[in-house]
């Protein structure tokens, strides 16, 4: 039987490539899964919340297995798995959801009750109960049937893999993140965050039919990708106010729609400015207009141990509400229920609907050995999506020495 070397967590910067044993069809707690299957990775991605596990700053286990964007090939199928076949290419949402319970059933799979035994939501990759993440050779996936988004056909899938590799997470949050907060035809949207998550936020305000959608970030690079791909930006490290300039692109100072995504690892606004978790939110409550959406699907958690005070360490931050509140403000926020809109993402893919995605993205493949130095590239600042490819299946691996020179 084969092995399986995966990216595993020791400590805060701290990873290692492990050598494990090829997966079972088992649960965390130990319980036959029958439902599930075993996948070998063909692309599994770093996202900016691996960064949050990364730097020490979200809660997780020594030894835990990261990555919870991963696209794979089934190459085993649990006893009840009645619908998805060996061979089958797959998205696999970062939620861990049974399909069976009041929330899954209600089309909200970001709040299982069944997959983590200690409250409702679980997710591969995170310290959300024990589910092992797929930055690794081959991975386990339970409630197959349910959970997995099949590819209808596997070579113009593969054609299209740099794009339908982002069906797993990034850009189902993005799109979420513009839905909760009212993007539609001729809205103009402010997204805080030129990271991954705020690119395919972008690139979702843009198939929603926004009219104009500015981009905020204090890296310049990750800007610069932004405004290549034809988006407006803003960047909050500028002495210039955020309205100000907002108000510059659009001749007022206030947008229809606000998404967070970034949380919270936020900082200020202008020269220096340092930490500050409530920075975006309270941004978004000065530039959405009365009566305006703001989607938060941005992370904010208990728990960070290098917050500033014991009260952020908590999770509890100062928010400007009582002069919101005011504006009859909309703010929605949480995880995204990725299966709500996979489906219908995946389909605009194929018809060639995002193909703006390969550009806002900036995607760079890599090596499962490489995957170590990427996280750090990433930390950095580095305006990559780094995507990685375990088994060298797509045939667009680049070393990561090429690729920082090319920066």
């Amino acid at each position: 039987m084969a092995g399986n070397r995966a990216v595993a967590y020791v400590g805060p910067r701290k990873l290692e490539i492990q050598n494990l044993d090829y997966p079972k069809l088992v649960d965390p707690r130990g319980k036959k899964c029958e439902h599930g299957v075993i996948l070998k990775l063909v692309v599994t991605n770093i996202c900016g919340s691996d960064q949050h596990i990364y730097r020490g700053r979200f809660p997780a286990p020594s030894g835990m297995i990261l990555g919870h964007e991963n696209t794979g090939e089934v190459v085993e199928v649990g006893r009840d798995v009645e619908f998805i076949k060996k061979g089958d290419l797959v998205s696999v949402p970062f939620n861990v959801s049974c399909g069976k319970c009041r929330n899954c059933r209600e089309r909200h799979t970001e709040i299982c009750m069944n997959a983590n035994p200690d409250f409702p939501c679980a997710a591969y990759g995170f310290n959300l109960g024990g589910w092992q993440g797929g930055q690794a050779e081959y991975m386990m996936v339970p409630w197959a049937d349910f959970a997995l988004l099949k590819f209808p056909d596997k070579d113009q899938a593969m054609e299209n893999i740099l794009k339908l590799a982002y069906l797993s997470d990034i850009l189902p949050t993005g799109y979420h993140g513009c839905v909760i907060a009212g993007v539609r035809t001729g809205s103009t949207v402010y997204i805080a965050g030129a990271g991954p998550v705020g690119r395919a936020a972008a690139a979702s305000a843009r198939l929603l039919g926004a009219s104009a959608i500015i981009v905020g970030d204090l890296n310049k690079e990750r800007l610069a990708v932004v405004k290549k791909a034809g988006y407006e930006i803003v960047d909050v490290s500028k002495p210039t106010p955020l309205a100000d300039q907002i108000e510059a692109i659009l001749g007022v100072r206030e947008v229809d729609c606000g998404v967070d995504c970034v949380g919270f690892e936020a900082h200020g606004y202008g020269p220096g400015a340092g930490e500050d978790p409530s920075a975006v939110i309270n941004g978004l409550f000065e530039v959405v207009r009365f009566g305006g959406g703001t989607g938060i699907p941005g992370i904010y958690t208990a728990g960070d141990s290098q917050a500033r005070n014991e009260m952020e360490k908590q999770g509890r931050y100062p928010l400007d509400f009582g002069k919101a509140w005011i504006k009859s403000p909309s703010a929605t926020g949480g995880q995204c229920p990725v299966l709500r809109y996979s489906r219908d993402l995946m389909e605009a893919i194929l018809w060639g609907r995002l193909d703006h995605l390969v550009d806002v993205m900036n995607a760079q493949v890599v090596s499962l050995e490489n995957a170590l130095d990427a996280y750090k590239f990433f930390d950095q600042g580095s305006p990559k999506k780094y995507v990685v490819d375990p088994h060298n299946v797509t045939g667009k691996i680049t070393p990561l020495a090429a690729a920082a020179a090319a920066r």
